[in-house]
């Protein structure tokens, strides 16, 4: 692995209640899956840095098997690759990949928002209004559940246009991009700025302004995917500059 301080964890130990040998390994699996795709999130991990299979089974004190599971996971997913030479590390940020999947995220939901505007009758969002038309004083504030609320948000719209398959791809296409989507809400203002462009392309959605609410749902999604990039070379810079200059 890199020369610096390895990311801090606690052993992960399968629940003795967990029934069976089977049960055992997939939850460990899972456990360690999770731990390293949040170290590679939260930039404890950074891109370029190496390890082995040996390496992660010592720090998170587990067996090399549930560890080679986890990693092979994230292999597919595309956060790691692996070389016979060099083992495991985590792959570089590809801007422009992210760029092709925010593009095709917008795509989708231009077309989920022009379906419901043009609908006999707009589903019932009642849920979405109760969450995003909240007074100042009762929003949510904190960082993780406003990421996944942003994301069940864009996501119901795209499911209430009634196309499965739409609904399937931008999905999958909601995973890969997290990464750095979540940094979006780590600046207060951005999070002001959430509630009040949803609350914004809700209202128009109501009154069927297919125009408008595409406008200003491509703004939304641009501002947001500006930002991001933005916070996200930040974070690798000041990291890597942290790193270099910590006592050896």
């Amino acid at each position: 692995m890199t020369a610096r301080a390895e990311p801090r964890s606690r052993p992960l130990r399968a629940s003795a209640a967990t029934p069976g040998a089977t049960s055992s390994a997939k939850s460990l699996a899972s456990g360690v899956y999770e731990r390293i795709k949040a170290e590679i999130f939260d930039f404890a991990l950074l891109p370029g840095d190496r390890f082995t299979e040996s390496e992660v089974a010592e720090r998170v004190g587990v067996s090399r098997t549930p560890v080679r599971e986890a990693l092979y996971r994230l292999e597919r997913e595309g956060y790691i690759d692996v070389s016979a030479r060099n083992g495991w590390g985590v792959k570089p940020f590809d801007f422009a990949a992210f760029e092709n999947l925010y593009d095709v995220r917008v795509i989708l939901e231009l077309a989920a928002v022009r379906r419901l505007c043009e609908m006999e009758r707009v589903p019932d969002l009642q849920d979405l209004n109760d969450t995003w038309f909240a007074p100042a004083g009762e929003r949510v504030g904190e960082a993780h559940a406003v990421c996944d609320m942003d994301e069940a948000f864009h996501q119901k719209l795209v499911i209430a246009a009634g196309n499965p398959e739409m609904a399937r791809i931008h999905r999958d296409i909601s995973e890969r991009i997290r990464i750095i989507r979540r940094l979006d809400f780590t600046l207060a203002e951005r999070i002001d700025a959430t509630y009040e462009e949803h609350a914004e392309i809700l209202r128009n959605v109501g009154r069927r302004r297919v125009d408008q609410t595409q406008l200003l749902l491509r703004t939304h999604i641009e501002a947001s995917k500006a930002v991001v990039r933005q916070i996200t070379l930040h974070r690798l810079h000041s990291a890597r500059t942290t790193l270099t200059v910590q006592p050896s």
